[in-house]
């Protein structure tokens, strides 16, 4: 409690109002309080009465809690904080800071939600597996097996043989064809690839040997003088094979003939009735080779 509240209540109820009336206070003035209660005096004087008494107690009251913030201030200057005090203190500083951080003006927006599908760009680019991939073979083509020789002959006889047939199948020619082609092979070469002596060219192709009756090749010793073809393509067993079923083929009715007319038609040749005796053979040979 103020002193001057401890004053009033010590002195009688006649002094006090005498007191109230002249505006007078007991209150010692003190160094602070002087600059306040002059002013405080002046204004008591010409209010007079019970707004003299009012304006008294608003000073009062005023005076009151200039003197609690000087003492407060006085209190906080010479004291040290107390530990609870200097706890708050700093919570209180680092609050501060924290909410300056959060408005600060150079905060970051938050970063966009992710869409469910991420653009190409920002997906992570995957890594390479560890296994190394097994590198591509490519498989080298196997040549077929070479058939085995049958009704005598060398394997370079049922090579070409198998070649004669291989062509008159591909033809779709009936088997009576391949029979009567295999038989007039063997008869005209043996079944073997021919150049000749008075033809030097066909030497500069592969053959198996070499004849001498005029300018015949190959293996159905076809002439090209007599429109088979080049030398070069009478050298190849394949097409001199087609060149004689296609010659057969525009025969009429050969399908009907025997062997040996059937040759003869397409050959004309000068010994027309040798080659009936390679017909059992030539069917042995087309028998292996279409197995």
């Amino acid at each position: 409690m103020h002193p001057d509240d401890d004053f009033d209540q010590k002195l009688p109820p006649q002094q006090q109002a005498s007191q109230s009336a002249d505006g007078s206070s007991p209150e010692r003035v003190t160094g602070r309080h002087r600059a306040a209660i002059a002013p405080r005096r002046g204004i008591a004087a010409a209010l007079g009465g019970t707004g003299l008494r009012v304006a008294l107690a608003t000073g009062v009251a005023c005076c009151l809690g200039v003197t609690a913030v000087a003492v407060a201030s006085t209190r906080d200057t010479d004291e040290a904080p107390r530990p609870q005090v200097a706890e708050a203190v700093a919570d209180r500083v680092l609050a501060a800071e924290d909410g300056a951080a959060s408005r600060s003006l150079e905060r970051t927006s938050p970063s966009p939600t992710p869409s469910s599908s991420p653009s190409p760009s920002a997906s992570p680019t995957a890594k390479p597996s560890a296994t190394p991939k097994p590198k591509k073979t490519t498989a080298k083509p196997t040549k077929p097996p070479r058939p085995r020789p049958v009704a005598g002959l060398t394997q370079a006889q049922m090579d070409n043989a198998k070649v004669i047939v291989d062509v008159g199948v591909d033809m779709k020619i009936p088997r009576k064809g391949l029979v009567v082609a295999v038989a007039t092979a063997m008869q005209e070469s043996t079944l073997l690839n021919y150049a000749s002596g008075v033809l030097p060219e066909s030497q500069n192709y592969p053959h198996q040997a070499i004849g001498w009756d005029h300018d015949s090749v190959g293996l159905f010793q076809q002439r090209p003088s007599s429109g088979w073809g080049t030398v070069r393509d009478l050298m190849r067993p394949a097409y001199s094979a087609r060149a004689f079923y296609e010659a057969l083929l525009e025969v009429p009715g050969w399908e009907q003939m025997s062997l040996t007319l059937a040759a003869q038609a397409v050959q004309i040749s000068a010994f027309p009735y040798a080659y009936a005796q390679h017909e059992e053979r030539a069917n042995t040979i087309v028998a292996a080779l279409l197995s």
